[in-house]
């Protein structure tokens, strides 16, 4: 049988500006989801007939309640493997701009933290969503041009 490989989900890493830094939010996963306790970047499936980067804006609105100003693809695609669906999962990273700090989480969340990346880096559990972090605020900081070229769009 073959390896079936998908996209079929989305990493989002949401940032806004504080002090002329860039601070990340982080949720962390309520007890009666997979993955309880886990923080993480906002998550998602794609859902059918839409494009990863919709995907990526309707987590964030679901998740948080939040609205993008502008929105980056970050210099990186995570994956996973399931064994028992015997599939690839490679997963779009995207970075988002938001302006307000008011947060609503759903009930997959039952806690958020702004952090600077190297606490972001620390709570995080996953390695690529760690990696993805960390080159998505390399690009906020150290590389206009990649950021630059990598916008989706920019509202501000």
């Amino acid at each position: 049988m073959n390896t079936e490989i998908i996209v079929r989900v989305v990493d989002c890493h949401i940032f806004r500006w504080e002090n002329e830094k860039p601070v990340f939010l982080l949720l962390k996963r309520s007890k009666n989801q997979i993955y309880p306790d886990v923080w993480q970047c906002v998550t998602g499936k794609i859902e059918k007939n839409e494009t990863p980067n919709d995907a990526a804006i309707r987590e964030l609105k679901e998740e948080t309640g939040l609205t993008p100003i502008s929105m980056w693809i970050v210099d990186q695609v995570n994956h996973f493997f399931e064994v028992k669906s015997n599939r690839m999962n490679l997963i779009p990273v995207f970075g988002v701009q938001v302006d307000s700090t008011n947060i609503t989480l759903s009930l997959e969340h039952n806690d958020y933290k702004w952090c600077c990346v190297n606490e972001g880096i620390d709570l995080i559990m996953w390695n690529q969503q760690k990696q993805g972090l960390f080159n998505f605020h390399h690009m906020l900081t150290k590389e206009p041009q990649k950021l630059k070229l990598s916008a989706i769009f920019n509202k501000k």
